[in-house]
């Protein structure tokens, strides 16, 4: 079986969503100066500086995380003058790039994140059930083969995201035949443990920093106490633990975010044949 696909015609591509992570910043910049490298006939590619009052204070947020208000909630508040910036902010690119979850919403957005934790090139992926999201995904593996690329799956039902990237329709030009990517799916959160005060009483075990992606088993060290107490993983499957010591999310008491293994499986994917002639 194989399903069709409009064209893509409509491209973000963001950095500064958090403006100390820098990699985005400059890339978005350097296209803004010169685009030429990111265009592509019958596609208009976008690039856009999200949160510049961040990006120019190097700061991650000015008054709240910008990748976590786009909520209609949010979205639908009244812009008064005590709004908070990024939500004021989060509605303008609501504006220019959607508006979400409408026929008017640019196809996809790439929004460009740094990370202090270990995770290499890492594609955070927001849906399963998307097979045009799927196969992209497939292809960027391919073509960055050998070097490894996880994905991260944050579809989970008790975690709500309301990211910069969902705006888009897909949070290429031929057929593509029915693929399978392998994928590390957002079991839970875990935190530091803490003391009755809710401070944080270990660190991440030595064993456990830098692994981001590795497997940990039943047992294996996860925290030492400053007392030199091993606090070990107990559960009865492996695990694939990422965002190991994240600097940024101390404030979300997130110590790391805890993955399993799984494959997601996409259809034929075609464009129509009155598109395919354009490349």
């Amino acid at each position: 079986m194989s399903s069709s696909c409009a064209r893509v015609r409509r491209v973000g591509l963001f950095g500064g969503t958090h403006g100390n992570e820098l990699s985005g910043v400059l890339l978005v910049r350097h296209w803004q100066q010169d685009g030429a490298e990111i265009q592509r006939a019958g596609v208009e590619v976008k690039p856009f500086l999200t949160n510049p009052r961040a990006v120019e204070r190097c700061t991650r947020y000015i008054d709240c995380d910008l990748n976590r208000v786009f909520d209609p909630e949010s979205l639908g508040r009244p812009v008064v003058e005590d709004i908070p910036y990024e939500v004021r902010r989060a509605q303008e690119i609501n504006h220019i790039f959607g508006p979400k979850g409408s026929d008017d919403a640019y196809d996809l957005i790439f929004d460009l994140h740094n990370t202090t934790s270990n995770m290499g090139g890492t594609i955070i992926l927001e849906n399963s059930r998307d097979d045009f999201t799927i196969q992209m995904v497939h292809y960027i593996k391919n073509a960055l083969a050998p070097e490894p690329c996880p994905v991260l799956l944050i579809e989970h039902p008790s975690l709500k995201y309301a990211t910069t990237r969902s705006v888009a329709k897909h949070p290429v030009g031929k057929e593509f035949p029915p693929c399978t990517i392998e994928v590390f799916k957002i079991m839970e959160k875990v935190d530091y443990p803490r003391n009755k005060n809710g401070e944080i009483i270990a660190i991440i075990h030595p064993k456990l920093q830098d692994q981001d992606w590795q497997p940990v088993k039943n047992g294996d060290p996860l925290f030492l106490t400053l007392d030199g107490e091993v606090i070990p993983y107990q559960g009865n499957c492996t695990v694939y633990p990422t965002f190991i010591n994240e600097a940024a999310y101390y404030e979300k008491k997130q110590a790391f975010v805890k993955t399993e293994k799984i494959k997601l499986t996409a259809k034929h994917l075609r464009l129509p044949v009155s598109e395919q002639s354009i490349s």
